[in-house]
């Protein structure tokens, strides 16, 4: 982790950056809203930016599939059900995911978009934030959760789940162990308010529908009810309970990694190289799978097994019944047969006669014989099955015990690690303590003395003049070289003048809120010098380094731009091709 205590967001209306608290975000409780489009999931994205490059982890839970290019920068683990995920995980997964998050810093998109029932997305999320809780519990790490469409959980007016109570439980608890929490609805009605009044910073985009613009009546003034209709895409007012100034309204930068939320358009768009984890993190994930997997398959076969055996036992049973009625029929037969006078008044007086009826009556004896040794037969392998029963049972219960204690044998082992762990960093601590020497305090001053030059630079706002919002004035002397540099119209000022490239130019100035000037002067200058940062770019063009991110970002969008490795800015592939094309040329 670094040792950045600020993270700057946008600007205010002045055109004067404006920096959050990193510890308030990540152990405070945030609610972001607004109506679609209006820019509360950039704003999120914004934040996890600024943390991660920061160096603090976070775990996102998206419920759209739409924050994965955040990978296109930073390196996150992204778990979930599609193919597209880093590996495809289920509940039996939320204890290792949260170990990897707090304990192993690694960033986690937790992706429940893909699941086809919901219910075990409510369960991979409620395991996950308990896990999360539980272990902070012990950590006290400073660590941020963000869950989108948290109405979904925490509606106002209805039933609230297991999951949705233990989302409240981390907004109520979760700060004293260092577990912060950030909502994010387009539908703040639907909210439950217990949840909102209890945020610390919230960011309100625009709103229009009359039951949202209430609950900011309510939460903030009649005044900002009225005002909150009418903010442009990416304005907002910030409310916060650390500044003393009340609601700021303010213009959150465009974020710089891939937008893969963004409404798709008949335009085709390159999906970007997303930065993968390492190898070893995910085949830690998939062992759990295939051992997980490989217990289901043997219960089921036990309970397959057990099935068989009852199925056996029935048709025995049925037989035995069976069996018994036919005995007991020979029996009485047998024993009509014995009495001579019954016998002599219902058989006529024939010697022959009665000779077979003997002969008949020893054989429905010797068959009633039979067939009681075939009971007793039945009787005994139906014993031996009931014995059969009972001993798989026992052995399944032997498994469950055997499974239980592989668990504990886990949990005891991965204590031990976590120990192991605090005491080597506790070595580290007192070996680098040793090698601090004095000199360090100097460079530090040094360092900080360089920040607040840099902080002094003036930022001004203009209302509609040639001066941009929120962007710093332009020198004499760069007009005056500006104007001498259009003189003669260069071979890039015929490229931007194209449809084709003009219509992308026109769409990136609109959505930046920059000039059309400033534009061509960031082109021009990418032209001569080559791939530049942000800061260089601002700086050669007298703007501020926020409002030259979002046109960057824009002029990126409309393939004008293109980002290196290196996250510098240089002139897109076939803007290149086209300037070294000869316009004479057929």
């Amino acid at each position: 982790m670094s040792d950045r205590r600020e993270i700057t967001v946008g600007e205010n209306d002045d055109g004067e950056p404006v920096a959050l608290p990193v510890i308030r975000l990540l152990t405070g409780r945030g609610f972001v809203t607004g109506k679609s489009g209006s820019g509360k999931s950039n704003t999120a994205s914004v934040v996890a930016e600024e943390l991660l490059e920061a160096g603090y982890p976070l775990l996102v839970v998206d419920t759209d599939g739409e924050y994965y290019g955040l990978k296109e920068e930073y390196e996150m683990l992204h778990a979930g059900a599609d193919e597209e995920c880093d590996i495809q995980i289920g509940p039996e997964h939320a204890d290792r995911i949260a170990t990897i998050a707090l304990e192993e810093n690694v960033p986690v998109i937790l992706d429940v978009s893909g699941y086809l029932e919901e219910g075990v997305a409510n369960e991979l999320l409620r395991e996950t934030a308990r896990q999360l809780f539980v272990k902070e519990k012990k950590l006290k790490k400073p660590f941020l959760l963000v869950v989108e469409e948290v109405h979904e959980y925490i509606p106002e007016g209805g039933g609230v789940g297991e999951t949705g109570r233990m989302l409240i439980k981390i907004g109520k608890r979760g700060r004293k162990h260092g577990l912060g929490i950030v909502g994010i609805s387009q539908r703040p009605a639907d909210v439950k308010k217990d949840f909102i009044t209890q945020a610390n910073w919230l960011v309100w985009h625009r709103l229009t529908w009359d039951n949202d613009t209430n609950v900011v009546g309510r939460i903030i003034d009649s005044e900002y009810a009225e005002r909150v209709s009418e903010l442009g895409d990416g304005e907002a007012f910030l409310q916060t309970d650390w500044t003393d100034g009340g609601v700021r309204k303010i213009q959150f930068r465009r974020k710089r990694t891939f937008d893969a939320g963004a409404t798709p358009g008949l335009e085709d768009v390159d999906r970007p190289d997303l930065k993968s984890v390492s190898d070893t993190l995910v085949d830690d994930l998939q062992s759990i799978s295939e051992r997980q997997q490989r217990e289901r398959s043997r219960i089921e076969e036990l309970e397959a097994e057990l099935d068989e055996r009852e199925r056996r036992i029935d048709d025995l049973e049925d037989e035995l019944a069976a069996a018994r009625d036919v005995s007991a029929a020979a029996e009485r037969m047998a024993d009509a047969l014995a009495q001579p006078e019954t016998v002599q008044s219902q058989l006529p007086d024939s010697s022959d006669e009665l000779r077979r009826l003997h002969e008949e009556a020893v054989s429905l004896e010797d068959a009633c014989e039979e067939l009681e040794a075939e009971l007793d037969a039945r009787e005994a392998e139906l014993a031996a099955l009931e014995r059969e029963r009972e001993e798989l049972a026992d052995k399944l219960a032997d498994r469950e015990d055997e499974l239980e204690a592989r668990s504990q044998r886990i949990d005891a082992l991965e204590r031990e690690n976590e120990r192991l762990r605090a005491r080597l960093r506790t070595l580290e601590d007192e070996g680098e303590g040793e090698d601090e020497g004095e000199g360090v305090s100097t460079e530090t001053d040094a360092d900080d003395a360089a920040v607040r030059n840099e902080s002094d630079e003036e930022i001004v706002h203009g209302d509609g003049d040639p001066i941009e919002f929120g962007y710093t004035t332009v020198s004499d002397d760069t007009e005056k070289d500006d104007a001498t540099d259009s003189d003669e119209p260069s071979r890039l000022e015929e490229v931007l003048e194209t449809p084709g490239v003009r219509n992308h130019l026109e769409r990136a100035c609109a959505n930046s809120r920059c000039s059309e000037e400033t534009a061509q002067r960031v082109v021009s200058t990418l032209a001569r010098e080559g791939p530049l940062r942000t800061e260089a770019i601002a700086t050669r063009v007298d703007r501020s380094p926020v409002a030259v991110q979002s046109l960057l970002s824009e002029l990126r969008t409309e393939s004008i731009l293109d980002r290196t490795a290196e996250r510098m800015y240089a002139l897109d592939d076939d803007v290149v091709a086209s300037l070294a094309t000869d316009p004479t040329d057929p």
